[in-house]
């Protein structure tokens, strides 16, 4: 939990120098509009990798398949798009990354490992 506390002060910290440095390299009015154009693309890229993922979700649960990377496909897109909706240079390069299937592919045995570490601690339990 010492992380959790650590990431919620560094995250803003960074985003705001961030900002602060576009709005001094780009001007304010171009760094308003970057931020809200990739608010915009980013929900857009959301709804629909999100669709995409929700009817993968359907077709293998309808066919008695294991969802397991479905699931953690709907996750990641699910994060992709808050952060992407959060205003900052850095929510929105992570809320990308996790939009495509790409760095996804490159994510998924961390978190099928964090999972399974879950599950055998007692902390997430499936019935």
């Amino acid at each position: 939990m010492k992380w959790l506390a650590a990431l919620f002060i560094m995250v803003p910290t960074a985003e705001l120098a961030l900002l602060m440095v576009s709005g001094k390299t780009l001007g304010i009015l171009p760094t308003i509009l970057i931020i809200i154009a990739t608010g915009i693309g980013g929900a857009y890229l959301a709804k629909k990798q999100g669709l995409r993922a929700w009817r993968d979700l359907q077709y293998r649960m309808a066919n008695k398949e294991t969802p397991g990377k479905a699931l953690v496909d709907s996750v990641c897109i699910l994060f992709g798009g808050l952060l992407l909706l959060m205003p900052g240079f850095l929510t929105d390069l992570v809320g990308f990354l996790l939009l495509f299937s790409g760095p996804r592919k490159l994510l998924y045995p961390f978190i099928v490992k964090w999972l399974y570490n879950k599950m055998r601690g007692g902390q997430i339990r499936v019935m």
